[in-house]
This record gives structure tokens, C-alpha cells and sequence, in this order.
């Protein structure tokens, strides 16, 4: 059994609305709470309190209703957030990353969870708890849930660009097969992560996949534009350092917020879509163990602005998980690998290429020619997890039939007509506007000269 999580936006009344942005307040008001009392502490040279039972019982004190409709078992879900993301920073500095850093900022709205056996979903409704003595709170979802009921193990609530979601999470069983239909020990594949290609993997008896990424990396690349167009649209009118803005640039911000909302949904879809395309590949190809390349040590290099922007966009992270959790509910096993190297040796001697600026990797010593990617991916294949780059490898086998998919094709741009709606109406043509003919030989190339008067004639006083 594994656990999934699938998010559904909520459909609810204007006064609901309001009971469940009280219930995010409120949860953000214990947050607030457990940094004032651990700054308290700190400043009196005491010990913090992180633990989960030390902050379940400074909760139990407080009494009912000091945190509005927030119900106890709302409040510990974020207890525990706080006790996990503090000794979370303490092993990673404990580890030698001086970069990491405990909970010390305040927000506004926080995400609550409620465990099985404190709501009730009853179709295409559920029951949120409140406190005691509030009134019943009970919201519609926007779609039916893609797990049966008496699987669902966990619900939570949380705002996502001005919107109202509800992540569920249930427990999922393996996936079964037929005797000889599913994924053997013995058949390995490797994957390269890449932005171009988010997933290049080379598979047993020769076979490849490529999913294009070219469509996610469109819509960051508008998505920016647009971002920008918008903020020099109302620079002029934004409100100075410690100015109250006025409604209508509240509406500006409510919108802004609107449309980042939107684009990480996008982007969150395409990468879920180009996981499950792998995923759906390998269980066809009978691929037990996947060996997956780990890119995440680029993210240490400083390589510019514009090269930065694009590493931050890729989410290393978020797609290694996507991958991982598709992979364990079909039976896969999933083993992450050094990386290094891959796309600049060649599979037939050995020896290191220069890095290609296109797709294709040519070697000047033995004239090898192949897809950068998927050499690296079936280089990847042969590494062993915890090996380094110079142990040995047995022989590398480059895919020779190569299956081609394209992930995001809801992206707007991505479809048959491939225009991206927020492009200017200058830009979207290929061919620009069509020029006039040439004049007839002998007149003249001048402007005609324009007649502001229709009743006069040229010429005319």
C-alpha cells in the first residue's frame, strides 16, 4: 500500500467562503502563537519548544475558542508542521548546511489537515470540522474523488491563488498483474532529466522514449512575459513603500495572484502528465528497476541569471518525486544514480565529447552519432546506486527505436493550432504582415496626402 495525494477545488457559497478563510487565519494565528512564545523563550535564554507533545500540551492550556472556529485537531496538524519543519532544519544544519533555517517567519494563511475519523464526505460534499458549538460547516467539491471513500486517509485544506482547495490524501494498492505481464527484476531502464526533454529513457532490447518538454518551457517563458507587461502597465500607478494601496491595485494584486495560480496548476498538470507517460512506457516494456540520473547537484552552481531562472523553473525536486511515487504504485523500483558525465562520453569508446550545443552527440574520436539525451540515459542504466563516475560499466546500449510524446498538450499553444493566446497580435503570425505590391513603373513612391475635408477637391481653395 502507498499513499497519494490528489488535489480538488472546492465549490462554496460566499459565506462558506468566509468560514474557511477563517479556519486558514486562525490556523495561521497558531503559528504566529508558537513563534511569539519560542522568541519569549529565546530572549530568556530557555530552551525552545519544538517537541509535539510539549506544543500539544501549551495548546490544551490556551482553552477553547482562542483561535475562532479552528477546531483541536486542525491546531495539532499545524503543531506538527512547525515540530517537522524545526527538527527538519536542525538535521540539515546538524549535516554541515548552514544554509537551512528554522521556522521564524509569520503568515497569514495556513494549510490544515484533518485525519480520518474527524470529517465525513458524503458523495460530492464534505464535512469540515469546527470547533465546538459553531455551526455545521459542510462544502461542495468540484469533482468526484479519484480514490473510493473508505480509502481516503487524510483531507487538508489551503488556498492556492485566491482559491480553495482540498488535497486528499488515500491509500493506494500496488498495482497487480497477470503471471509474466509484470515489471521484471531483471529489465532495467535509465532516465535523464533534462528541460527540453523532462524524461529521456533508454530501456531494455534497444528500445527509447523522449517526452518533450517544450510546451512547460513555452508557458514559463509567457508566463514571465506577461508578468512583466503587467507590472510596467501599472508601475506608475503602485503605491509607495508604507502607502496603503487603493482598491484598484488590490484588484491588480488579487488578479496577479489569480494568474501565478493558474500557471503553477499548468505546470504542475504537464509534469504529472509526463511522469505518468514514462511510467505507462516502462510497465509496457516490462521495466522492473528504473535508474534515474540525480541532475540536483547544478543546482549549487552559480551560472547566471537568465540560467538560474531556468534551473529554478525546472523543479528538479518535484519531478523526481512525481516520478518516484507513479513508479512505486505500478511496481517499479526506482534508484537514483550520479549523473555526472553522461551527456559528454561516448558510449562506444569511452572517451569525452564536447558537450553539443544541439540534440545530437557526435564523437570525433570513433564518429559515434546519437540522441545526447537518451546516450545519457542508457549511460545512466548501467550505473549502479552509490557507484561513481569511473567504475565500470558493461557495454552501453543505445536505443534504436525511439517512441516520441509531448507532455502539456492542455497548455494554451499546445494544441492543433499551436498560438499561445497571451502572444501580441503582431507576433503571432510567422510571416508578418503582407507588404503591398510594388507601384507601377513611373508613379511615384510617395504618400498620397491626406484629405481632412471630403467635400474639397485637390487643388481646391
Amino acid at each position: 500500500m502507498v499513499h497519494r495525494t490528489a488535489r480538488v477545488a472546492l465549490r462554496v457559497t460566499p459565506g462558506q467562503r468566509r468560514r474557511c478563510f477563517g479556519l486558514l487565519r486562525s490556523a495561521g494565528d497558531v503559528w504566529a502563537c508558537v513563534l511569539e512564545v519560542n522568541g519569549w523563550r529565546r530572549r530568556r535564554r530557555d530552551a525552545p519548544l519544538v517537541g509535539y507533545q510539549e506544543l500539544c500540551r501549551e495548546l490544551s492550556v490556551s482553552g477553547p475558542g482562542t483561535f475562532g472556529e479552528l477546531d483541536s485537531t486542525g491546531a495539532r496538524s499545524v503543531l506538527r508542521r512547525f515540530s517537522d519543519a524545526w527538527f527538519a532544519a536542525a538535521k540539515c544544519r546538524k549535516d554541515g548546511d548552514v544554509s537551512a533555517r528554522f521556522p521564524r517567519r509569520r503568515r497569514g494563511l495556513m494549510p490544515v489537515r484533518w485525519y480520518h475519523g474527524t470529517f465525513t464526505l458524503n458523495g460530492h460534499r464534505i464535512r469540515v470540522p469546527c470547533a465546538k458549538g459553531a455551526a455545521p460547516l459542510w462544502v461542495r467539491l468540484a469533482r468526484e474523488l479519484p480514490y473510493p471513500v473508505e480509502q481516503v486517509r487524510s483531507v487538508t485544506l489551503l488556498c492556492e491563488g485566491g482559491r480553495l482547495f482540498l488535497d486528499v490524501t488515500a491509500e493506494v494498492p500496488v498495482a497487480t498483474y497477470a503471471a509474466g505481464e509484470g515489471p521484471d527484476p531483471a529489465r532495467v531502464a535509465g532516465a535523464d532529466l533534462g528541460i527540453i526533454h523532462p524524461y529521456a529513457v533508454a530501456g531494455p532490447d534497444g528500445a527509447g522514449l523522449l517526452v518533450s518538454g517544450r510546451a512547460i518551457r513555452a508557458e514559463h517563458r509567457m508566463h514571465l512575459a506577461d508578468t512583466k507587461a503587467r507590472r510596467r502597465a501599472v508601475a506608475r500607478r503602485a503605491p509607495k513603500p508604507g502607502q496603503r494601496g487603493s482598491r484598484r491595485w488590490r484588484q491588480y494584486r488579487r488578479r496577479a495572484r489569480q494568474v501565478e495560480g493558474r500557471h503553477r496548476r499548468r505546470v504542475r498538470q504537464a509534469q504529472h502528465e509526463a511522469a505518468r507517460k514514462v511510467v505507462s512506457w516502462a510497465v509496457r516494456q516490462r521495466v522492473g528497476v528504473l535508474r534515474v540520473g540525480d541532475p540536483r547537484g547544478v543546482l549549487d552552481l552559480d551560472a547566471g541569471r537568465r540560467h538560474n531562472l531556468r534551473l529554478r523553473q525546472w523543479q528538479i525536486g518535484r519531478c523526481l518525486q512525481v516520478l518516484t511515487d507513479k513508479a512505486v504504485l505500478a511496481g517499479i523500483t526506482v534508484h537514483l544514480v550520479d549523473e555526472r558525465g553522461t551527456s559528454s562520453t561516448c558510449p562506444a569508446c569511452r572517451r569525452r565529447v564536447p558537450k553539443p550545443r544541439g540534440r545530437t552527440l557526435s564523437c570525433p574520436h570513433c564518429h559515434f552519432t546519437g540522441h545526447r539525451d537518451l546516450v545519457a540515459a542508457a549511460t545512466i542504466a548501467t550505473r549502479t546506486p552509490g557507484g561513481g563516475t569511473t567504475t565500470p560499466t558493461p557495454p552501453v546500449v543505445v536505443p534504436g527505436v525511439v517512441t516520441h510524446r509531448r507532455a502539456g498538450r492542455h497548455l494554451p499553444g499546445a494544441g492543433q493550432s499551436r498560438r499561445d493566446p497571451r502572444r501580441p497580435p503582431a507576433a503571432r503570425g510567422s510571416v508578418g504582415p503582407r507588404r503591398p505590391a510594388p507601384p507601377p513603373r513611373g508613379e511615384s513612391l510617395a504618400q498620397k496626402a491626406r484629405i481632412h475635408n471630403p467635400h474639397r477637391t485637390p487643388g481646391e481653395r
